[in-house]
């Protein structure tokens, strides 16, 4: 372990826009039991990044402050703490950081949960795409969805971070996938494995598709409540921002589930071992300088663009 003790992270004194973003020098961390100290190659960004700096994520209140962003990071083990027996100094690894622990910087600690080994086939930069949309989309799926082969899906929002990885894990698990999309990004989700691709706003979904065992929600909303139209009875409606109506689930003989995905090293492993086998890949809309990071968000929130955008750690 090199002997400086300080390192660059972006961080944020107060909620507000891009400009709150500030790149500081601040402490490396020290890691604990069963921690790790790894350098950051890239890290991730994601929409949660931009509602946590706008002040509209109630796990990050003021008390936080000032706070490092970022959720998924790619990296190499400099450092272990005590009692770490599943990697070791060298070991290269990806992994989604609890929320305290922000991977917008030269060097985060990691829980040895939640960490896996970085699949062979990737490099550092696109593998710092992948832990926490990858994750969400898995644990919506099949955690909380139980998709299973031959079932039908319909993903809303399916070119997006989230959603391109849930349109390839479901075409791996053997289920036929919808996806609604706008019509630039139709073309992207068909290379992905998509069966069926619905242009929001040129058709109506409801239009299109019906009686689906699962709908992946990804935008809320308005298209949340339509989609109850479409799920059959027994099926499922999973959304990963608000809680789908109770009552419209009764009245359809389904069930509707939120959740907050959660970090794994087992999934991350499992995810790993798809993207090796060249089932799932990771697609990078667009790669910043981690002194860019106000960039970063800006266009990742005007834009909403196809795939991950990422922040290169190395200054």
């Amino acid at each position: 372990m090199e002997t400086v003790r300080s390192m660059k992270a972006v961080r944020i004194a107060a909620f507000g826009g891009p400009e709150m973003l500030h790149l500081e020098t601040v402490d490396i961390p020290t890691p604990g039991e069963r921690e790790m100290l790894v350098k950051v190659a890239a890290a991730g960004v994601n929409p949660v990044d931009y509602k946590i700096r706008a002040g509209k994520y109630p796990a990050v209140r003021e008390d936080k402050l000032p706070y490092i962003l970022g959720r998924d990071v790619s990296g190499e083990v400099v450092e272990c703490g005590p009692s770490t027996e599943r990697f070791a100094k060298g070991d290269r690894l990806m992994a989604m950081p609890r929320i305290e622990r922000g991977g917008y910087a030269e060097y985060v600690v990691i829980r040895e949960d939640e960490a896996a080994p970085r699949p062979r086939s990737l490099d550092a930069i696109v593998a710092g795409a992948v832990p926490l949309a990858a994750l969400t989309a898995w644990q919506g799926l099949f955690r909380h969805g139980g998709l299973k082969q031959g079932q039908r899906v319909l993903i809303h929002g399916g070119s997006g971070g989230v959603g391109h990885f849930a349109i390839q894990f479901a075409k791996a698990k053997g289920a036929y996938v919808a996806t609604t999309v706008s019509g630039q990004h139709a073309d992207f989700v068909r290379g992905l494995g998509a069966d069926q691709v619905i242009d929001y706003e040129a058709r109506r979904f409801e239009d299109e598709v019906d009686a689906v065992d699962m709908v992946f929600d990804l935008i809320g909303g308005e298209t949340q409540e339509r989609s109850w139209s479409v799920v059959k009875r027994g099926g499922i409606l999973v959304s990963t921002l608000t809680q789908p109506s109770r009552e419209k689930a009764a009245e359809g003989g389904a069930r509707g589930v939120r959740y907050t995905v959660e970090e794994s090293g087992a999934d991350l492993s499992e995810i790993g071992v798809l993207i090796d086998a060249g089932q799932v890949r990771a697609v990078i809309a667009r790669c910043f300088p981690l002194d860019r990071a106000a960039d970063a968000q800006r266009f990742l929130e005007a834009e909403h663009p196809a795939g991950k955008v990422v922040l290169e750690a190395g200054l």
